[in-house]
């Protein structure tokens, strides 16, 4: 099979190498396509505590294709079964999962791209979330993970503000069925904007970007004895937040990430049942899908940004 290898900061070579080994419980993959995950994108831009070369496939986590073959074990999954599944070395021809990691797709969702992890992640989030009918929420930034989480809390009958810097996210956003949105340009004015609006803050503000900024945002718009979720991934250094403002308002300052395997799954499961029904679209905000041997140029795209991008998937 090839399989990808980050040898250096952006520089990602393809090799040759032997299908992965399954034993009890394994599920082999055949890979039809791996999101490229933002969260990624640090580790192939360089940062000084990384060290490279990654290993093979890593950190690709945004797999789904076919069951090539099962080990002892396994039980509900057939080779030839359509799947999405948690792993961590997708950025590949093929990747294995424990089978308690792999999740079959039904025949309305195998057709289609469908990263399965940040679909979980959006159904995690929103689960966290604690969102009633009629709940206005602000989401701060509207990516791919962000347009999930619009579809979500619009099944949910809540009025969503979306605040996003991009005017494509913006786009999406109201594609996706978002009530209200505002251009985040100057802080201030963004959250004069949002004063006006609300002058008792939001009850629900979900940040979803991974910046300094966002954080500084929620505090100042969530309101008294509201919550306020972090969706976004933060990891490119410390971060400051205003602790006498999350005093003073009495917030729940909620970490909707998850690394609780089963966590995980329950969400994977619940993002294809939903699928399956067609409230929760991801094929909708994939914009450009790139060939496995062009991932260089996906990273590049997610590192840029231009007009009219939302999401990159590898395909094979």
């Amino acid at each position: 099979m090839k399989i990808s290898v980050i040898e250096s900061p952006q520089k990602i070579v393809i090799r040759d190498s032997d299908l992965p080994g399954i034993g009890d419980g394994d599920v082999l993959v055949r890979l039809e396509g791996t999101g490229v995950c933002a969260s990624n994108l640090p580790v192939w831009e360089g940062r000084d505590w990384f060290k490279y070369p990654f290993d093979p496939g890593a950190p690709g986590h945004e797999g789904y294709g076919t069951v090539a073959a099962i080990g002892p074990g396994v039980s509900g999954l057939l080779p030839g079964d359509k799947v999405a599944f948690i792993s961590g070395h997708a950025y590949a021809e093929y990747d294995k999962a424990h089978f308690s990691e792999v999740v079959k797709l039904p025949v309305q969702v195998g057709g289609k791209p469908f990263p399965g992890e940040p679909a979980a992640c959006a159904v995690n989030v929103f689960r966290r979330s604690d969102i009633d009918e009629n709940q206005v929420v602000l989401l701060i930034g509207a990516g791919y993970l962000g347009c999930l989480l619009i579809q979500l809390l619009k099944n949910a009958g809540a009025y969503v503000v979306v605040v996003s810097r991009r005017n494509t996210s913006l786009h999406y956003a109201k594609m996706a069925g978002a009530d209200h949105v505002i251009a985040f340009n100057d802080f201030y004015d963004t959250l004069g904007k949002l004063r006006n609006l609300f002058p008792e803050g939001i009850p629900r503000v979900i940040e979803a970007t991974g910046t300094q900024s966002a954080i500084d945002l929620a505090t100042e718009i969530t309101s008294i004895r509201g919550k306020m979720i972090i969706a976004g991934y933060h990891q490119d250094g410390m971060r400051t937040v205003n602790m006498q403002a999350w005093n003073w308002k009495g917030l729940d300052v909620i970490n909707a990430h998850e690394r609780d395997s089963a966590v995980y799954v329950s969400g994977l499961k619940e993002a294809i049942r939903l699928a399956g029904e067609n409230i929760l679209q991801p094929e909708k905000y994939i914009t450009h899908l790139i060939e496995f041997q062009d991932i260089n140029e996906a990273f590049r795209l997610l590192r840029d940004r231009p007009e009219n991008f939302m999401k990159a998937v590898i395909t094979y």
